[in-house]
């Protein structure tokens, strides 16, 4: 493709940042909210790059604008002399790679994981042989198709085809970047489901109507961590969605498996991966609402030798932190009250705005008011195709714990 095609203006605007803003960036961070800029000089539209000067005319980089949006800039590169070309593309996007290449299995992996690669918006997750996109800032859709066909190119020359790929950019965000949601195929159409295998667990995965992108790849080395603690064990997965830690503990050799989700279909997909994985002999699956069950299990006196919680982030936002906080914390009492003395809890919040201390906050109190003393076994985070970017804290996001559980004597 042609390399040297231009992606911005040659006469480009001018954004002034006030005078003490800019602290995200400057720490290394990529977003510039609309109440830190003094002003704007020169032609734009909405999308356009942008030269970013500090309140004394100092030079901070290049990033796109979008005045519909409250995060008004998002730096693309800190160099001012640097064109954002496809070749600016082209490396960003051969990092991207390489890093996957030396950091996970890249059979199924994300690819591109927004700002903490550099390319800020934009997430790109592969299934085997399928691409799936997620586009989220107006200045990044205009790159994307460009972008898609770079990391094929990148890819094919690593022996890796792509058979298709397909948009998911669906998200309710992008209103937010007065941009429409869509989804729908990027070049020739294609099945959209997948088999893919992770941690010697298989899965089909439903590109076009699965969850974000079809599957959740951030907790791969955290199912893989339940693998060696559930052998010959009595398993609750909880919020299970598509079977994912279930089977990981099936696989790894479980006596029973119990997975709960409050949504028929992905209680449907999660059965048809068991018996994918030859597992439905052990690991059954079955629809309820969690908050509901978990109180009857334990009115019913059972009892399980792991008990993993996996729920959805129940806040979004800042302003719901407080109520979030109530439902991790009910969530976990009754979890641990159903874990017999020495048994283990798995508990994690994938919510970015329930934060490292607000969580392990929570999950202490749970614990007292369980009565329940707590052993840490580990601490983990997202893996790592869902690199942490310091000053950028949006792109940390996931808490996972495990715990032995043990009664108070």
């Amino acid at each position: 493709m042609q390399e040297n095609q231009k992606l911005e203006k040659e006469h480009l605007a001018i954004v002034t940042l006030k005078k003490g803003e800019g602290r995200t960036i400057k720490a290394g961070g990529a977003w510039i909210f609309d109440n830190e800029i003094a002003s704007v000089a020169g032609h734009f539209e909405n999308g356009d790059i942008v030269l970013v000067h500090d309140f004394d005319g100092y030079p901070m980089g290049k990033g796109f604008i979008n005045q519909n949006s409250k995060i008004r800039i998002r730096m693309m590169t800190r160099r001012v002399d640097t064109v954002i070309d496809g070749a600016f593309l082209r490396m960003r996007l051969q990092a991207a790679w390489d890093y996957r290449k030396s950091t996970v299995d890249t059979s199924s992996c994300r690819l591109v994981f927004g700002e903490a690669d550099f390319l800020p918006g934009m997430t790109i997750d592969k299934y085997e042989d399928i691409l799936v996109v997620e586009s989220l800032a107006l200045g990044i859709d205009r790159m994307k198709e460009t972008i898609v066909e770079l990391l094929k190119e990148i890819l094919a020359a690593d022996g890796v085809r792509i058979r298709g790929v397909y948009e998911r950019s669906d998200a309710k965000e992008r209103l937010k970047e007065g941009m429409e949601r869509k989804k729908g195929f990027i070049g020739e159409p294609f099945d959209t489901t997948v088999q893919i295998t992770e941690n010697g667990v298989k899965y089909l995965v439903d590109v076009k109507d699965g969850q974000k992108t079809g599957f959740f790849l951030d907790q791969k080395y955290n199912r893989l961590a339940i693998q060696r603690i559930a052998r010959g064990k009595r398993v609750l997965d909880c919020f299970t969605h598509m079977g994912t830690f279930a089977l990981n503990a099936g696989l790894a050799g479980a006596a029973e498996v119990t997975g709960l989700d409050i949504s028929e279909y992905a209680v449907e997909q999660a059965a048809a991966n068991a018996v994918l994985n030859g597992l439905q002999d052990t690991v059954h699956f079955r629809a309820a609402d969690v908050f509901d069950e978990l109180p009857r299990l334990a009115e019913a006196g059972e009892t399980y030798d792991l008990v993993i919680l996996d729920p959805p982030a129940f806040t979004k936002s800042r302003a719901t932190i407080k109520n979030a906080m109530k439902g991790y914390r009910e969530i976990n009492i009754r979890g641990m009250k159903l874990v017999r003395d020495g048994g283990y809890l798995a508990t994690c919040s994938c919510s970015h705005f329930m934060d490292y201390e607000n969580f392990t906050k929570v999950i202490r109190q749970a614990a007292q008011s369980a009565h329940k003393r707590l052993r840490q076994v580990e601490y983990r985070t997202q893996a790592a195709d869902h690199p942490i970017l310091w000053a950028a804290d949006e792109s940390y996001y996931l808490k996972f714990y495990i715990f032995q559980v043990c009664e108070e004597k």
